[in-house]
């Protein structure tokens, strides 16, 4: 059986972009967020295997959404997206409970290296 996603981004073109890449390697997308709130929402209505979370979007910042997630799930699987220069962030991120990150633009082996790596 494949894994589930949930791909959080405030960019639909990267959310596509993403979704379609995973795709192509199996993984079954089973829905899509355009911010942190809606992040939180989705994940305690898919439970998916393991979520991309963007780090800069409105509402709520990944950062946010993936303490939440963590405080729902300890054991939550969430692989942070973040632009060149946000290694703060991403630092942060894996402090806080992260599995990993992919920096964008996305290549496809980071991309399916770090999904393997975090289930």
């Amino acid at each position: 059986m494949s894994k589930t996603v949930l791909i959080v981004d405030d960019t639909a073109f990267m959310r596509k972009m993403l979704g379609d890449m995973l795709k192509k390697n199996g993984y079954d997308v089973i829905g899509e967020a355009a911010n942190g709130v809606e992040a939180v929402e989705k994940y305690q209505e898919l439970n998916p295997d393991i979520v991309t979370m963007d780090i800069t979007m409105p509402e709520k910042n990944g950062l946010e959404a993936l303490a939440d997630i963590i405080a729902l799930n300890p054991n939550a699987s969430v692989i942070m997206c973040s632009a060149m220069g946000q290694q703060t962030m991403v630092q942060q991120a894996l402090e806080a409970g992260a599995k990993d990150f992919i920096i964008k633009p996305f290549k496809p082996d980071r991309v399916v290296e770090a999904f393997s790596k975090s289930v």
